[in-house]
């Protein structure tokens, strides 16, 4: 008994610190099935989601979502804390006498609550080692916790500016793609009197856009669960328009913006399968697709009338069902697991801006703009 106790503390101590290593320090991505911090946000953000969807409103559900990510950090911590707690206190317990407590016998409540107190360094003094081994115990729980808790506390504002970073492009996309955001009027919006330059400078900034969610959320998963400020908006729904709308730039357009579309294409779905396979989210085709023929040919007519020009190849929709096919099962199978929605491919003409709404109602001025900008490509 005391040898299995001596083995169960020790694996579960090595345990929480490597994972904690791998979450907090290890810069690169981790895609090993069996790791403490997946288990804990696979079960956690399970229940969080199935709870919020049963007991909320469809309206509220999006807010009460955006809740889970920060506040999975400290149950992380404190889950964490918890495991390191019981390690120790299971090297104390196991051989018995290692620590002289006021009732003279070291249960292992007793232990686990002398383990509690070394490891927050709080140092109360009813209960104290007996032994040089128990000693040697508290020194090194007393250091690792106080170097734990530092460490990760370094931990969050890395996660806050690499979120503020993340947003920054997502809200700039609300004027230059609506809301939420589509392929069709990124194009509209971008190609005003035949200007290419502009829509080229847009998938330029996406391109280091993706590149930057891709170091950062592969270093912290987590982020992947913080959702932003509008309930339209979202970093999955803002990398699927651009992926959208470079897979129709690379198939029906020429020019300058073809090839930094490619660039953007690849950059934004290495982002997106990387992702996936970090979040062990298998690709799943849509049960719906997203460009039936029928919108393919609404879209062409949308830029039609903007007097956008494309190149009506037969094999332009063959193509660009190849393209789609390489990105959309990975923003499906994300969609579903963070419970995100995905962005049409032509928006729905009634809605506006996010900018132009307020909470005190939208002026008629607002309203007119937003019956005007799809008549007018170019919106402003």
């Amino acid at each position: 008994m005391p040898l299995l106790a001596y083995c169960a503390g020790i694996a579960l101590i090595l345990i929480v610190l490597w994972d904690a290593f791998e979450t907090v320090v290890f810069p690169r991505r981790v895609t090993r099935r069996i790791r403490l911090v997946r288990y804990f946000y696979r079960v956690t953000w399970s229940l969080w989601s199935s709870a919020v969807r049963a007991f909320a409103t469809a309206r509220r559900q999006e807010n009460y979502l955006s809740y889970y990510g920060p506040l999975s950090l400290p149950l992380l911590l404190g889950f964490w804390a918890a495991v390191l707690i019981t390690g120790f206190g299971l090297l104390y317990w196991a051989p018995g006498g290692a620590v002289k407590t006021p009732e003279r016998i070291a249960t292992f409540g007793a232990c686990l609550y002398f383990s509690g107190t070394t490891f927050f360094t709080l140092g109360l003094g009813d209960i104290v080692p007996n032994t040089g081994f128990a000693r040697a115990l508290v020194v090194l729980e007393g250091g690792m916790g106080f170097g734990f808790l530092a460490v990760v506390i370094s931990y969050l504002p890395a996660l806050n500016q690499s979120f503020s970073k993340r947003e920054v492009n997502i809200s700039l996309l609300d004027a230059r793609a609506g809301s939420p955001p589509t392929a069709l009027e990124i194009l509209r919006r971008h190609m005003q009197d035949h200007a290419m330059h502009s829509l080229t400078q847009l998938l330029h900034e996406w391109e280091r856009w993706s590149a930057e969610l891709l170091e950062s959320h592969l270093s912290f998963p987590v982020l992947v669960y913080f959702r932003s400020q509008h309930d339209n908006q979202s970093w999955l729904a803002a990398l699927t328009s651009i992926l959208d709308t470079c897979a129709f730039v690379i198939t029906h357009l020429e020019g300058e913006s073809v090839r930094q579309a490619q660039l953007t294409f690849a950059m934004a779905r290495h982002a997106i399968v990387d992702l996936a396979l970090v979040l062990h989210s298998s690709p799943l085709d849509p049960k719906a697709d997203r460009l039936p023929p029928e919108d393919l040919d609404t879209l062409r007519e949308f830029l039609d009338a903007g007097k956008i020009h494309f190149k009506h190849s037969a094999d332009s929709a063959q193509r660009l069902l190849e393209l789609r096919r390489m990105y959309e099962p990975y923003v499906y199978s994300l969609s579903l697991r963070q419970r995100l929605a995905l962005p049409p491919w032509i928006p729905d003409m009634s809605r506006i801006d996010n900018w132009q709404i307020s909470a005190w109602g939208t002026s008629s001025g607002f309203r007119l703009l937003g019956r005007e900008k799809h008549r007018d490509q170019g919106h402003f």
